[in-house]
């Protein structure tokens, strides 16, 4: 596909507005669209100025959205933005604006949940079961730890 520089921006700027886009998400999108890397610099940068994109309101809605609707711990979600090339400073600056109880409540609903399929010998298996899965969605283990001591969920006190 070939566009001109002018269907290139309109096509970008709809394409921005309909989700939250990265930049990232808009090079790799004009890659088979033979323009020039300056002509795509260019488009970026307009697009910018107008605030069709921005990394600090894409990071934040990501971080939203995957730690809502996906579940996804702090430790996920930010191998996911760097994987988008965000920039660490940005990533840093979204965080701080999150809470650690934003990320308690759906760990405690996904663990919840997860609680009741597991299949152990004993509650030490069934809690190691537990946090190797929520490790894997992304959570710290003293996040994973807390949630698991407000469960309770084999009535045994656990050391933090």
């Amino acid at each position: 596909m070939k566009y001109s520089k002018s269907e290139a921006l309109a096509k970008l700027a709809a394409y921005c507005s309909q989700a939250e886009r990265s930049e990232y998400d808009v090079r790799r999108k004009t890659e088979k669209w033979e323009l020039s890397p300056s002509v795509i610099n260019n488009i970026i940068d307009k697009l910018k100025k107008e605030n069709f994109l921005n990394e600090e309101r894409y990071c934040s809605s990501f971080i939203n959205d995957k730690t809502k609707f996906n579940r996804w711990g702090e430790t996920k979600i930010r191998f996911e933005l760097k994987k988008k090339r965000i920039s660490d400073a940005v990533i840093n600056s979204c965080f701080a604006d999150f809470e650690n109880e934003q990320f308690e409540i759906p760990l405690y609903e996904l663990l919840s949940s997860k609680v009741k399929s597991v299949k152990a010998d004993s509650s030490y298996e069934r809690r190691a079961k537990l946090i190797r899965f929520a490790m894997g969605r992304g959570y710290r283990y003293d996040q994973i730890n807390k949630v698991l001591q407000k469960m309770n969920i084999d009535g045994e006190e656990y050391p933090e």
